[in-house]
């Protein structure tokens, strides 16, 4: 599988919102669209509200991480945008992890999801 690319532009992030469909827990929200290519894209917002900025870089480094080591899990052809609820500020990354994967799970771009699925 090839690697993910970041999201930079704001127009990027702006379709995402738009077009995507999104899920949410206590942690992080999950948007999720097709991108028709062949490579996922991912970005992550870290608001203000959640801390001062070695907070939200933590978190942040801690979302990458997550889904850094949980990648090959995810179908190929999606943009995902992240975004870090105040609840995020000291968790661990067991946690975020375990968050950013139920997302995922309930939007189905999860290979393993499909396995369950046809079983």
């Amino acid at each position: 599988m090839k690697r993910s690319e970041s999201l930079k532009r704001q127009e990027d992030f702006s379709k995402v919102y738009r077009e995507g469909k999104s899920k949410a827990n206590r942690l992080l929200v999950l948007y999720v669209l097709p991108n028709n290519k062949s490579i996922n894209r991912i970005g992550i917002s870290v608001s203000r509200k959640v801390g001062n900025s070695v907070i939200r870089h933590r978190i942040t480094r801690l979302i990458r991480e997550s889904y850094r080591l949980s990648e090959d899990e995810f179908r190929s052809g999606y943009d995902f945008v992240v975004i870090a609820r105040v609840k995020a500020k000291g968790t661990t990354y067991e946690e975020i992890r375990s968050a950013l994967l139920c997302l995922a799970r309930g939007q189905h771009v999860l290979k393993a999801a499909d396995m369950e699925e046809i079983k």
